[in-house]
């Protein structure tokens, strides 16, 4: 019983961290029933849509990171969740990319317009922002012990390895997926959501312990804001740079 008691303040807290991300998706997708009622500009429509998408994206993603800082020795239960919230943006966020570099690709085989990819581009940027100071503003209510807003400031220093690795890493993954992405388009969806939700967990584990294998500018911006004004060159490199190359 004792040992039970013990655990007790740790699931309290991964539920607290599981009851935000689920709330911010139940937020966003009540966002996006109203978005698509009340907007019928595709400007407007659209830029709405890609901020919030990009939005419950990072604020997952930073609850993710959370987790897995405070519980390393349990890998697997991170991945698990990493697969499951992947799944869930790829079931919520239809018709998003929340990612500059598939914004750019679709820009490339002329599947959207110059004006509507600057739009999209736009709201990503103004959606991991905005993401950063919500789940900064979150984390200072003290609801796990874990929380407080300090994480959210701090550069965690993410790369591990020296600069051509690093750039090489996320080169790679964005490669990876982007590829997948593109030649997965005639797969069932339900069967393609599942296939790139088990590609992003591998990814992760395979690269995360050199860059955090992160292949998304926008949601780079939103982690590692800090670092960016600490050494802009470097990260500039490794997150915006090698991914967009990498794309395909």
């Amino acid at each position: 019983m004792s040992a039970l008691l013990g655990l007790w303040p740790e699931v309290r807290d991964t539920c607290t961290s599981l009851g935000l991300m689920l709330s911010t998706v139940l937020f966003v997708g009540l966002a996006r029933v109203v978005a698509r009622q009340q907007l019928h500009k595709p400007t407007a429509h659209g830029f709405v849509l890609e901020f919030i998408a990009t939005f419950q994206l990072c604020c997952c993603t930073h609850e993710l990171q959370l987790l897995s800082e405070h519980d390393p020795a349990h890998p697997t239960w991170t991945l698990t969740l990493i697969y499951f919230f992947s799944l869930v943006h790829g079931l919520t966020l239809v018709g998003t990319s929340c990612n500059p570099c598939g914004v750019l690709m679709q820009m490339l085989l002329g599947e959207m317009s110059p004006e509507m990819g600057a739009v999209r581009l736009l709201a990503q940027l103004l959606g991991a922002l905005a993401s950063r100071y919500c789940i900064g503003a979150l984390w200072s209510l003290g609801l796990a012990k874990y929380h407080f807003s300090e994480r959210s400031l701090a550069c965690k220093h993410p790369i591990h390895v020296d600069l051509p690795k690093a750039v090489t890493s996320e080169a790679i993954c964005s490669f990876i997926f982007h590829s997948a992405l593109l030649h997965s388009q005639e797969v069932r969806s339900k069967l393609r959501i599942h296939l790139l939700a088990a590609l992003i967990t591998f990814l992760v584990y395979a690269g995360g312990s050199l860059t955090g294998a992160v292949f998304n500018p926008a949601l780079a911006l939103s982690l590692h804001f800090s670092c960016f004004d600490e050494a802009f060159p470097q990260f500039f490199i490794v997150y915006w740079l090698a991914p967009s190359l990498g794309r395909g």
